[in-house]
């Protein structure tokens, strides 16, 4: 498997990172958006994120404007949308692509690991109801994904947009991979 650690990436301020500071940490990795029907799962991202911090788990936020533009605002614009509305203290990052022909090469490390997703529902039909064209696996469905990745850097489940962050099937996995 492919560690995540080393791909570089911007923080929300702008600055040069890779993800070796939270190397032996489980990470939950979630693209975000302030204008989308999903964008309530802050606040249980931010709780989920208040309740394992301390266990070993980090929630890194990618902000993307893949999606009907739901993104739309300026990196500094996202971090007071997030701070102001939903008390964000997880770690959040440069707005980037996850999806289309201008991937970044993080979100290409984690949907070629994990291609396809748990809890592909009726959320997808819905998607179709509404004349929109969903992307087929491997690439991101739609805001809010989530990536769970080990303590070593590997990518170990993906689940579908609409799986909340209190779902017994992430809490399960996350639990897992802190006890390991």
């Amino acid at each position: 498997m492919t560690s995540v650690y080393n791909i570089p990436l911007k923080t929300i301020q702008g600055e040069e990172t890779t993800l070796n500071q939270f190397e032996g940490k489980v990470l939950l990795i979630v693209n975000v958006a302030s204008k989308c029907g999903l964008t309530p799962q802050y606040e249980g991202l931010q709780k989920l994120y208040q309740a394992k911090k301390n266990e070993g788990l980090e929630i890194l936020g990618f902000p993307a404007n893949n999606f009907l533009e739901q993104e739309p605002g300026s990196n500094e614009e996202i971090q007071e949308f997030c701070s102001i509305n939903y008390q964000i203290n997880f770690p959040l990052f440069a707005k980037i692509s996850v999806a289309g022909s201008d991937i970044h090469p993080l979100y290409q490390t984690l949907t070629h690991a994990i291609p396809e997703r748990i809890g592909e529902g009726p959320w997808w039909k819905d998607l179709v109801d509404y004349g929109l064209t969903p992307n087929n696996p491997p690439e991101v469905l739609w805001n809010f994904e989530k990536f769970l990745v080990n303590k070593n850097g590997e990518v170990i489940a993906r689940f579908a947009p609409d799986i909340q962050a209190d779902d017994a099937r992430i809490i399960d996995a996350i639990n897992r991979e802190l006890n390991n």
